[in-house]
Formats: structure tokens, sequence, C-alpha cells
């Protein structure tokens, strides 16, 4: 099962494959969409090339992951119009990869986070996909839950 975890989220986050298939989410039951989804609330936090993030329940753990790093996550995904494309908590089962292998996003956010942390990050098409075929498109909205840092 973490074989096929992987390979969604591999389709789902590397950045620059194009051509991959999103429709497979719609067999997932859908998680509704926060009500923030259509923009980051002015309380958000900014990084410079404009990651907006929110804290929305403090970690336990006092390390952060490096931009290589082996992460356990749960996540879900939403465009800003509120469609769900992708989630591991409606899998039911959390996914585990590099942060070097994902979209730019996903590498600075979640470097910004410690274990147990969920937080909502509202990041820019230019570090999600950026045009990509096959890729939802746009500003994208996740939330994610670092579980471990594994390596």
């Amino acid at each position: 099962m973490r074989l096929r975890a992987c390979f969604v989220v591999a389709a789902v986050l590397l950045a620059g494959c194009g051509g991959s298939d999103t429709s497979s989410s719609s067999s997932l039951p859908p998680i509704p969409a926060p009500p923030d989804v259509a923009a980051a609330p002015a309380d958000a936090q900014r990084t410079g090339d404009n990651l907006a993030s929110k804290v929305l329940k403090p970690g336990t753990g006092t390390r952060h992951p490096r931009a290589n790093s082996e992460v356990t996550v749960h996540y879900t995904g939403w465009t800003t119009d509120g469609k769900m494309f992708d989630s591991s908590v409606a899998r039911g089962e959390p996914s585990t990869f590099r942060l070097d292998g994902v979209i730019p996003g996903w590498t600075e956010g979640v470097q910004m986070m410690v274990e147990g942390e969920k937080r909502r990050f509202w990041i820019p098409s230019k570090l999600a996909y950026d045009g990509a075929p096959g890729e939802p498109q746009g500003m994208l909205v996740f939330d994610i839950e670092l579980i471990k840092i594994v390596s």
C-alpha cells in the first residue's frame, strides 16, 4: 500500500512531470475546502516568494526537516475554487516522500514545520505547477500535517 501512496504523491506533487492524471482523486471521498481557500487571510505568514501559511495546530517536535529530508505527512490539496484534487487523509494512509522530489512550495513550506504541526499553505502558481499540462493550475491550497521526519 505504501508504494501506491508514494505513486499518487509523485503523480500529484512532482514538479514538471506534466501529463499525470489527477482525475483519480474523483474516486476519493471529498474533504470540504476550508472557508479561506480562495485567498490567504491577512494574518497568514508570508515568505519572500509569497508562500503564505498559517499554523492550524502547533507541533510537539523541535527539529525542522531539510530540503532533502524524507518526511511522513498527511495532506489534502484544493484549488482556490474549492475542488479537492488529492488527499492522503481521504485515502486513509499517510504518505512518505523526499522534500527534494515535490513542488517547490512543499519543499520550502514543510521545512518551516516541526513534527506534529499542522499548517495550511497557499502556494502560488510559480511554486506549484506553473502551467504544467495535466496538473492543477493557479494557486493551490494544502493542509499538511508533518507526522515524522524520517531522515
